[in-house]
This record gives structure tokens, C-alpha cells and sequence, in this order.
């Protein structure tokens, strides 16, 4: 028989969506901000909003007290040591306590069983907490354009998403059109997760987790593009499984194919 996790009851109500934020200045005080397509994007699907600032790691317990789903959002860079490697020099927006605290709060949440949806620079935190990598600077790997800031409500590549998985069964695609603004990529997966789903030139655009590892994460902004068929969709997953209490799952995680080729390197760069 399955057991909910401690802390958190068997009737969870209208499920409390935590949204971390980012750290900025605005006439000279700093604020923290998330942009109001996360907020709506939860509450359209149904939940409740509740941004998370940025605080000391040994206050995550109590961050995530009353809090039944995770929305890991975008940002500047993450620390290259944080994931084994020596910073590039295009590293950029790299914020020392927002790593410190989304790692803790991510590594929380999953020992708590809570459903996570990465999205952009949350989706690649994700990987890392679990003990994955990054491609520092995507043109190292693709002449392809992944950087299109300019065109945030628009499908500007295509990704093709593994059948069978759980995130082709939430987008109800295994073809999708997103948007772009990101110079890294997820290069090796963290434990427990798999690839899903990959842009036309070979990068990782999805994984998810095997298991009772309850994890959606995609490298587009699907907040900006919530008109188009599916993206709400993945708001609508996170939601409907914060309504329901963690379990222990004791069945074996089955694996998937990947879903077609890596990119090729470049400039003499292997691809893991």
C-alpha cells in the first residue's frame, strides 16, 4: 500500500504552486521577480501562486511547508562548478545564492516527492541537482539559432518528443513548434532522469523523471506560449499531480529510446 510522504496530508485541496524567482534591482532596491505568465500559467491550470524569494538554504524546509508542486523558472547561468566544470568564458548571469538556494530547494522537494516542472534555466537547475550537465555555449555545438529572445510568442524550431513518454502524453504531440532564448542545454542527465525530447539539430529539449520521480522539464518558456496547443497542458500536469499526495512507487522505471540523433561537435568538442 503506498504511503504520502510525511508533512504533507492525504487531502491537499487546491494545490500551493511554489515559483522561485530571481533576485533584481528596481530603482536601486532589490526585488525578486517572476514573470506573471508563471503566476497565470498556475492559476489558469487551477492552482495557487506562491512566489518563493530567494533565501539561505537552511530555511528551505520551512519554504516548502504547505507547498504541493515546484515551478522552477528562467534566469542568468548556472555556476559551472556546481556541475564539475571549469567556467567558460561565456558564462553569464551567474547569481551564487539563487544556485545555493533553488539546488537545496529542488533536492528538498524531491526527497518530499513533489511534483517539479522545470522550465528553461529550471529545467537545466533540475539536471544539475540531480548530478547532471551542461553544454556551457550551445553555438559550440549547433550552427542553429537557439538564442531568439526577439521571438518569444513564436515557434521558431521544432522538437520532437519521444512517443510513449510522459511528455508527449501531457502535450498530446510528439511534434512541437517552441520558442528559444538559451545559450546552454542540458548535456549529461541527472539520476533518474531520461531524455524525452530534442530540437531539430540534436539538442536535449526535455527529459522527465523514471519512476516515482515526479519531473517534467523543458528548455522553452511554455508560460509565453500558453495559446498554442499543449503548452498549458504542462501547467495543467503540474497542478493536477500536486493535488495528489506523494507516493512511494515500488515498480521499475522503464526506460525509453532516445529520441533521434545528438549533435554532432564542433571546433573538436566531443558530445557526451
Amino acid at each position: 500500500m503506498p504511503a504520502t510522504s510525511a508533512g504533507h496530508t492525504a487531502d491537499v485541496g487546491v494545490p500551493r504552486i511554489g515559483i522561485t524567482s530571481e533576485p533584481q534591482q528596481c530603482d536601486g532596491r532589490w526585488i525578486e521577480s517572476t514573470h506573471r505568465d508563471h503566476v497565470d500559467g498556475v492559476v489558469a491550470a487551477g492552482g495557487v501562486p506562491v512566489v518563493l524569494p530567494v533565501l539561505d538554504p537552511s530555511l528551505v524546509p520551512g519554504t516548502l511547508e504547505g507547498i504541493d508542486g515546484l515551478l522552477v523558472t528562467g534566469g542568468g547561468d548556472i555556476e559551472p562548478s556546481r556541475y564539475r566544470q571549469p567556467r567558460g568564458p561565456e558564462v553569464d548571469g551567474v547569481d551564487p545564492s539563487r544556485d545555493d538556494f533553488e539546488l537545496a530547494l529542488v533536492q528538498a522537494a524531491l526527497e518530499l516527492g513533489l511534483p517539479i516542472l522545470g522550465v528553461g534555466r529550471g529545467h537545466q537547475l533540475v539536471n544539475v541537482a540531480l548530478g547532471g550537465t551542461l553544454v556551457q555555449h550551445v553555438p559550440a555545438l549547433t550552427t542553429a539559432e537557439h538564442d531568439r529572445s526577439d521571438a518569444l510568442a513564436e515557434g521558431v524550431h521544432g522538437v520532437r518528443v519521444a512517443a510513449g513518454s510522459l511528455l508527449a502524453a501531457v502535450v498530446g504531440s510528439t511534434t512541437l513548434a517552441v520558442n528559444s532564448d538559451h545559450h546552454q542545454a542540458v548535456e549529461l542527465t541527472g539520476a533518474g532522469l531520461q531524455v524525452v525530447a530534442r530540437s531539430d539539430d540534436g539538442l536535449i529539449e526535455g527529459v522527465e523523471g523514471l519512476g516515482d520521480l515526479r519531473v517534467l522539464g523543458v528548455q522553452w518558456q511554455p508560460e509565453l506560449l500558453r495559446d498554442r496547443p499543449g503548452q498549458s497542458a504542462l501547467f495543467g500536469w503540474l497542478v493536477r499531480e500536486a493535488a495528489v499526495p506523494p507516493v512511494v512507487d515500488l515498480t521499475e522505471p522503464v526506460a525509453l529510446a532516445e529520441v533521434g540523433p545528438r549533435p554532432a561537435a564542433r571546433s573538436g568538442r566531443e558530445v557526451a
